[in-house]
């Protein structure tokens, strides 16, 4: 099952690059590197998670931390790729435009807000450009996504522990939503969106 770990944060790396490489020269300096750190952010979160399973696993150490930083790493990628995907999206933007990354706090309510803020804004927008590029088969992928999201969050919350059936649950789902959404951006990519000039055509 350790293994199994990397292959969620394998394909929303997939996605993630492709993404940055979509729209890259569609996106203010500001929305792009918000879109960028928050992709780096949750590749190494999920990363951190599933090392510290390997190493459990293997009987090498429990290290704890790499545990520990998953969820606020997680949480705050998903807020800043969401503000990213939403401002280059909806709001029209200048070459100097500035985004101040939001506070990292210790408690656990602002990350669950984080997390499903973010999604919102992931998938909303990528769901909205779907839509405006009349690719409904991409807009309901990304739908479903948002809504594996939502489940894997809720999964994650729960305390699995060594429960193999709940932990298969959580895995699933997740791998899951990142398929989602690498087969919703690749639908798009299929209609042309690299070569679009703007978010807004």
């Amino acid at each position: 099952m350790s293994i199994v770990d990397f292959i969620p944060v394998l394909l929303f790396a997939l996605f993630g690059v492709g993404l940055m490489r979509d729209l890259y020269n569609k996106l203010s300096k500001g929305a792009f590197a918000l879109l960028s750190a928050g992709v780096l952010m949750i590749v190494t979160a999920g990363g951190y998670k599933a090392l510290w399973k390997l190493l459990y696993a293997l009987e090498v150490c429990d290290f704890e931390t790499l545990n520990r930083a998953f969820f606020p790493m997680q949480s705050t990628g998903f807020m800043l790729l969401g503000l990213g995907m939403a401002a280059g999206t909806f709001f029209p933007q200048g070459k100097h435009t500035v985004y101040a990354a939001p506070a990292v706090f210790s408690g656990t309510m602002i990350f669950v807000a984080f997390m499903i803020l973010g999604a919102v804004g992931l998938c909303g927008s990528m769901t909205a450009l779907s839509l405006r590029m009349k690719k409904r088969s991409a807009a309901a992928l990304f739908v479903l996504g948002f809504v594996l999201i939502l489940g894997m969050g809720y999964l994650s919350s729960r305390d699995v522990g060594v429960d193999a059936a709940k932990n298969w649950a959580a895995e699933c789902t997740n791998t899951l939503a990142q398929l989602t959404l690498l087969l919703g951006l690749r639908t798009l990519e299929k209609s042309g969106l690299r070569e679009r000039t703007s978010m807004k055509e």
